[in-house]
């Protein structure tokens, strides 16, 4: 007997086992009977019941789901191409509904992608670049470094905006979602640029910009260097004058105290400072390899001859 009732109570705990399942908080959940959803939507925590072996448990999740975009190539109202990327939070607010419509998470995001995607498509058709850009119309300080790349254009007032295109975006979105059991929440923009033949270009156009104020600058700056350098000869010349003047003056006095002083000597002794004048003029022109011819009347011959004597 006890083997019977073993094997009765070991398929009675299996039977109950397969029936329960349990829900955490992040969780919510529908039931299917041979594939088809059977009830209402399971959304309680906890531990619930269901038929064993004839009905599956789906579960999803309760929590806000996030959504990335792939980027997309787009014109504008002004015909300018850009790359635009969005980003989304959306959850699953009908479980039985989006179980029918989409099957599971996968399925929610790749339709969520259609209708994101199309409606950023007509958003962004149908404004200018600039509204996709700029937020407000607050002043726009244009700098040397701007000025002539595009800064007209940038100091245009704009009528939108990208936070008003955005909620255009998240309302045309948001009403069609829920036939799918999705509730959406955010639209925004996670990148905005150019496709790359026209960044290229403005590319290019900054590039030459840059050039020109650089050469503005370096215009300027070999301008203020030449002034610099003008400046500084004319500061030389001007010491140098002075210099040349004084050392002029100081040379004339030296000059006249020497002149004085041979002629004070001279009247002493006349005969002595030819001599001596005589002997420097030997000193300074003669050395050993010298050959020295005089003529008779020569008078360093006469006092060389005396000296002989």
């Amino acid at each position: 007997m006890k083997g019977p009732a073993t094997l009765v109570a070991v398929l009675l705990a299996l039977l109950l086992w397969a029936s329960a399942y349990t829900l955490p908080e992040t969780q919510q959940a529908i039931l299917t009977q041979f594939g088809k959803p059977v009830g209402s939507a399971v959304t309680q925590a906890g531990l619930h019941f269901k038929l064993p072996l004839i009905q599956d448990v789906h579960r999803f999740d309760k929590r806000w789901l996030e959504f990335d975009g792939d980027p997309n190539q787009i014109p504008t109202k002004d015909k300018k191409y850009i790359w635009v990327e969005t980003y989304a939070r959306w959850r699953i607010a009908d479980p039985l509904r989006f179980y029918q419509a989409v099957g599971d998470e996968r399925g929610g995001q790749s339709r969520l992608d259609d209708i994101v995607d199309g409606q950023t498509r007509n958003a962004v058709a149908s404004f200018d670049l600039l509204e996709l850009v700029r937020s407000s119309n607050r002043a726009f300080q244009v700098t040397e470094d701007l000025a002539g790349i595009g800064s007209a254009e940038a100091m245009a007032a704009i009528g939108n905006g990208r936070e008003e295109i955005s909620k255009i975006i998240l309302k045309k979105s948001a009403e069609i979602t829920p036939q799918f059991g999705i509730e959406l929440e955010d639209v925004r923009f996670t990148r905005i640029n150019y496709v790359n033949t026209v960044q290229q270009k403005v590319f290019e156009r900054m590039i030459s910009e840059r050039k020109r104020i650089a050469e503005k600058s370096r215009s300027e700056g070999q301008g203020k260097a030449a002034e610099i350098r003008g400046q500084k000869e004319r500061d030389i010349l001007a010491v140098s004058s002075v210099g040349y003047r004084t050392a002029q003056e100081l040379k004339g006095a030296a000059d006249g105290k020497s002149t004085a002083i041979y002629a004070r000597a001279y009247g002493k002794d006349p005969e002595f400072y030819q001599f001596w004048k005589a002997m420097e003029a030997l000193n300074t022109s003669l050395d050993a390899k010298t050959l020295l011819i005089l003529s008779t009347d020569s008078d360093l011959l006469k006092y060389l001859k005396s000296a002989g004597q």
